[in-house]
């Protein structure tokens, strides 16, 4: 076991993957000397050479569909992209293009692509660094999604995404990059797609993913002060979602809070909201209720701690489940 950032278990994971199979390729703006702005890919240039991590032009549309042609021919490719909302113009390749072939070819063609997307806000910046265009990519078939809220996670997740025959999105928490966990190198976690209870409770189910995990945590235990015991669930897996675990949960407890960063118009949570009364209506004891962002572009900077969902929010929505 050993301690490190989010941000250095995503490296030490990249890493292994690189030792462990010569077709795994990284690319990516400014990831090579630099180590990418948020110098996850530190030093991995210098070690594995400019063939296996290769710097490439501002050009987000040509790097994944090099990417595609990359995973066509046997290679493994792992795409940065720099920040979240950075990600539109590949949308195309990677909704139309890789999202689709191994289904078109009737599975004969496989498209190991994983796509790096750091998300969310509070670092201090504007609108195209501080998004969560997760829903949009879940909403595809063809594509899976992953969100690590930890350091062993992101350890494991980034090389179980890069063993997958299928293209994986991971979307990571930047303003947790530095947020220091336990890593585990011998024994993994599981299972990608599958939720984690990370807090046993049995009034009310809190489920977050991402960045809000943390936050999930603390409002659990502030809630603790008032008698109230609250259940984490750390979704983990965007698509697909692990259904099973959220709803034994709430058919214990009979009540469901549900928080992440993106608006909650039309966002995960509004499915989750839906599938979760479908399969737990008789157990329910108040209407599912979703904390997250406004239906509004990302404010600028200083406007940012109005925006993202905090412990206030999330106790506010577990007051009022429970006094339904």
């Amino acid at each position: 076991m050993e301690k490190l950032p989010i941000a250095k278990a995503i490296n030490a994971g990249l890493r292994k993957a690189l030792e462990d199979d010569p077709k795994v390729l990284l690319m990516g703006e400014d990831i090579g000397p630099l180590g990418g702005v948020f110098r996850v890919t530190e030093g991995l240039q210098k070690d594995f050479g400019e063939d296996r991590v290769i710097d490439t032009p501002l050009a987000e549309s040509g790097i994944v569909g090099t990417a595609i042609g990359l995973a066509v021919r046997g290679y493994r490719p792992v795409v940065e992209i720099q920040f979240d909302a950075f990600i539109f113009p590949a949308y195309d390749q990677i909704v139309t293009q890789l999202a689709k072939l191994h289904n078109r070819t009737a599975g004969t063609v496989k498209t190991p692509v994983v796509i790096r997307v750091p998300y969310g806000g509070g670092i201090g910046s504007p609108e195209h660094h501080s998004e969560s265009p997760e829903a949009l990519f879940a909403h595809v078939a063809g594509l899976r999604l992953i969100s690590p809220s930890n350091s062993n996670d992101a350890y494991w997740m980034i090389q179980q995404a890069i063993q997958d025959d299928d293209p994986v999105m991971i979307f990571e928490p930047k303003r947790r990059y530095w947020q220091k966990g336990e890593v585990d190198f011998q024994n993994s976690p599981g299972d990608k797609h599958r939720a984690h209870i990370v807090r046993p409770g049995t009034d009310l189910t809190l489920a977050a993913y991402g960045p809000l995990v943390t936050t999930a945590l603390s409002a659990a235990e502030a809630a603790q002060e008032e008698g109230k015991n609250i259940e984490v669930i750390d979704l983990r897996s965007l698509s697909p979602i692990d259904f099973e675990t959220l709803a034994e949960s709430v058919n214990r407890t009979g009540h469901l809070v549900i928080a992440h960063e993106a608006p909650t118009f039309v966002g995960l949570g509004a499915e989750i909201a839906a599938r979760i009364t479908e399969r737990c209506f008789f157990s329910l004891e108040a209407p599912v209720l979703r904390v997250g962002g406004f239906h509004l572009p990302y404010p600028p900077s200083r406007l940012e701690e109005h925006y993202l969902p905090d412990l206030d929010r999330m106790l506010d929505a577990v007051d009022r489940s429970l006094a339904y």
